[in-house]
């Protein structure tokens, strides 16, 4: 296995290179392939659409080849123009409900011109370019709309199931059900209850029978074993009725009244750009988290807006049902292996040959399958997994409100419903602010729950005019946010507090800004002297990823005895801070020093800061134990942050550092047991499926390389960088004889550079050496990765393989999918 990892792969959709650079193009056409996995992927969610679609179209009472042209249009359009090159279009239960409705009101041809206005609609939204505002919406009123869809389909679908006629909204079916189960069809409901069985115990099929009948999809199986056996057993049952192309109805002039129209289209264009959005984001997080080599270009949602659109022209001008994105289908053909968006073309096409060729085939399916079918999906659209996570959220009454309404009123009803009641509980929690007084072991302590804005500061004054002058106080601030009015308020009666004898420590704010009056910080850390407490915060440059001195204020601090401590510019060009220690507690000693103060100041902004956020974590690695996937080897260099760099927490990264980064080749005289180790622990114990050698710009180790005396001191550091003269000399033999390892989009600024980025590929060669890389790389269980990290630019670079050349190429946005 290649110790590199391309920083991003080409688009599967264009077509390599036949030719050198600089040779004039072929004179013949190119050749068009389609990789065997987006064949393959084609033929699942071929299978997996032409009984949805069926179905989708019996549940809104239009003609069943609606669904057909819908599928097809789906597959040939929007998965050619579309920005989500493996999302599949085509009739989406989420729209059942509302075209249904628009049926029932304004008649099939009207419909579909609705459907063709909805979709310019899309495409004046696309050319806007206003596809991610559509994800404002609040996840609970999404999943709220598709979960008063599915009981909508779910509650007209069991009518049907029963052997009976669906009514036109869900009141009426459910005081019509008790009559309906008064009278059962039996074939009916026989054919039904197999679909279903099937449907449900088909994937849990155990052992390898189980994985090979899983290749074939269950709602196949379903509709043909129900078909299956209604034939044999001769039942009599209403069944797919395909008419004649020839009569097919296609889009009329719309008729009816001007604002029932706009209310349509806006309905139509709403559900489905909104569901068509929301799949494209799922497909990327699908894909992100497939296995394997394959990259897919990242969604893009404008072009998926613009798609959508001209499918939604195309399928209502061919008498087609709108058309939106469809997660059971997307699903399906990301889980197949789909690396391209040939894979949803190629099963329209398919579609197109099932509905003229495939006729007498499918008017053989019982209606009743059918119906149990669809009455399954729309069960499965009332997720579990969002009524949990809406919960957790506090926004179970939104999601509630949004389906009632949608079950009770209809879509566009319910989710301006579901709106209104988001709004109002982000003003409820605006407004709902929580203030606590006690007090423990002689301090009043004082806790804020929530937001504090001006219509709490009644509450907060009275709460803070309670306290006793002199006392010492904590005011625990457990929000987010605090406007001005609030801000003054807490700030004045400080002020007074503090001037009367008391000290005030408030704790729960943000890095960077401070309440707090010079007697108060002096009371909550010793360490911090009035001077340093009264400064301004004019030039505080504090981050929330460090505590630390040297990225904080650049401003002076004060000794005992009024000296006045450097700061870190100062002591580098050669001010010193004198050490020493407080004894203002009894019995400890309380140093005073740079590092004493820098680490006590960390500490305390840990405690008080990070640990309750973080505590529930590192509790659940103490109790689970660790289990990184990545080793990361990398300088001692203090500028290099490993978990910043990353974006890694706590667990994730088994960190091993180094000064330069160095890899010692296993050997009795050369190797060092230390990271020799650390490897070993990572790949055999950690089980770790990757490694990264991390070099760095500015390498104190590579320049003293470069400058190393052959002769000098054979001191420690002398004899540790002896592991990195292979990185020497391979540099200078790449300056005579082969290609150097380079940066893609400049040269290496100098010597320097050029010997950290040779000393990143070295330390590869190095790391293969050790008998445990090189069993889990035979195995296919460990990948490796050179990384260097410019300082100075912030920047990271991957290194690559192109045209037998190492090349280091800039991360981009790009490959956050692979």
């Amino acid at each position: 296995m290649s110790a590199c990892v391309p920083a991003r792969a080409a688009d599967s959709d264009r077509t390599e290179r036949t030719h050198p650079p600089h040779s004039p193009p072929p004179t013949g056409p190119r050749r068009f392939r389609i990789a065997s996995a987006d064949v393959s992927a084609s033929i699942a969610v071929f299978l997996i659409a032409l009984p949805l679609s069926l179905g989708i179209a019996l549940a809104t009472g239009a003609p069943l080849q609606a669904g057909l042209v819908a599928a097809a249009v789906g597959g040939l359009v929007a998965g050619r123009i579309g920005g989500s090159p493996l999302q599949v279009s085509g009739p989406a239960a989420g729209l059942t409900v509302v075209t249904a409705d628009l049926i029932q009101h304004y008649g099939w041809r009207t419909t579909c011109a609705i459907t063709v206005l909805a979709g310019l609609a899309q495409l004046g939204l696309g050319c806007l370019r206003v596809a991610r505002g559509a994800l404002a919406v609040s996840p609970a009123i999404v999943h709220g709309m598709l979960a008063g869809i599915g009981v909508t389909i779910a509650v007209a679908q069991l009518h049907i199931v029963l052997g009976g006629t669906p009514q036109s909204s869900v009141p009426d079916n459910l005081r019509a059900l008790p009559a309906q189960l008064a009278n059962l069809h039996p074939a009916a409901l026989s054919v039904s209850l197999l679909t279903l069985s099937l449907l449900l115990l088909w994937p849990r099929v155990p052992g390898r029978v189980g994985r090979v009948c899983r290749t074939v999809p269950a709602a196949l199986v379903a509709v043909a074993g129900a078909t299956a056996v209604a034939a044999v057993a001769g039942l009599v049952l209403p069944k797919v009725d395909l008419p004649s192309w020839r009569n097919h109805a296609l889009a009329g002039l719309p008729e009816g009244p001007v604002l029932g129209l706009v209310g349509a289209v806006l309905t139509t264009t709403l559900v489905c750009s909104v569901q068509s959005l929301l799949g494209a984001v799922a497909v990327d997080k699908m894909v992100s988290g497939r296995p394997g080599p394959g990259h897919v270009t990242r969604s893009d949602l404008d072009r998926e807006l613009l798609g959508q659109g001209a499918a939604n022209i195309v399928s209502g001008s061919l008498g087609g049902l709108p058309v939106a994105g469809v997660a059971v289908r997307s699903s399906a053909n990301v889980h197949a292996g789909a690396v391209s968006r040939n894979s949803t073309m190629l099963h329209g096409v398919l579609v197109v040959a099932a509905a003229l060729l495939m006729v007498p085939l499918l008017e053989c399916i019982p209606l009743a399958s059918l119906a149990a079918l669809v009455m399954a999906v729309g069960i499965q659209m009332v997720s579990l997994h969002h009524i949990r996570t809406v919960t957790r959220h506090r926004e179970v009454l939104v999601y509630a409100v949004t389906t009632l309404g949608v079950v009770s009123l209809g879509v566009l009803e319910g989710v301006a419903l579901g709106i209104a009641m988001a709004v109002g509980v982000a003003l409820h929690r605006l407004t709902r602010t929580r203030i606590t007084h006690d007090e423990k072991e002689g301090a009043h302590h004082l806790h804020v729950r929530g937001q504090l804005t001006f219509l709490a500061v009644p509450r907060l004054s009275r709460a803070l005019h309670l306290v006793p002058p002199g006392t010492d106080v904590v005011v625990a601030l457990d929000g987010s946010f605090m406007d001005h009015a609030a801000y003054e308020t807490l700030q004045d009666w400080q002020s007074t507090h503090t001037a009367r004898g008391g000290t005030v420590a408030v704790t729960g704010r943000r890095a960077g800004v401070r309440i707090a009056e010079p007697a108060a910080l002096s009371s909550v850390n010793p360490a911090v002297g009035p001077e340093e407490a009264g400064a301004s915060d004019a030039d505080c440059r504090c981050r929330p990823w460090t505590a630390w001195r040297n990225h904080q204020c650049d401003r002076p601090h004060s000794l005992p005895g009024g000296d006045r401590r450097p700061s870190p510019t100062e002591a580098e060009n050669g001010a010193h801070a004198t050490e020493g220690t407080d004894s203002s507690h009894e019995g400890e000693q309380v140093p005073t020093g740079t590092g004493g103060h820098d680490l006590m100041r960390g500490i305390t902004t840990f405690q008080r800061s990070t640990a309750p956020l973080v505590r529930g974590e590192l509790a659940r690695l103490a109790r689970e134990g660790q289990r990184p996937t990545q080793l990361f080897l990398t300088c001692a260099d203090s500028r290099v942050v490993t978990s910043m760099i990353t974006s890694s927490g706590p667990g994730d990264l088994f960190v091993v550092r180094n000064v330069g980064n160095l890899v010692p080749p296993p050997g009795a005289e050369s190797g060092d047991d230390s990271v020799g180790a650390a490897i070993e622990y990572a790949v055999e114990v950690l089980a770790v499926r990757s490694i990264t050698v991390c070099g760095h710009s500015g390498c104190g180790a590579m320049h003293a390389l470069l400058d190393s005396d052959p002769d000098g001191a054979h001191t420690p550091l002398r004899r540790w960088l002896r592991h990195g003269r292979p990185s020497l000399e391979r540099m200078r033999m790449d300056d005579t004889s082969g290609p150097r390892p380079r940066l893609a989009d400049r040269t290496p600024a100098d010597a320097v550079e050029r010997l950290c980025l040779t000393n990143v590929a070295q330390q590869l060669e190095h790391l293969r050496a050790h008998d445990p890389v090189a069993r889990a790389l035979k195995d296919g269980t460990l990948e490796l990765h050179g990384l260097y990290f410019h300082v100075g630019e912030a920047q990271a670079y991957l290194l690559t393989e192109r045209d037998e050349e190492q090349v280091f190429d800039r991360v981009r946005a790009v490959d956050l999918a692979m």
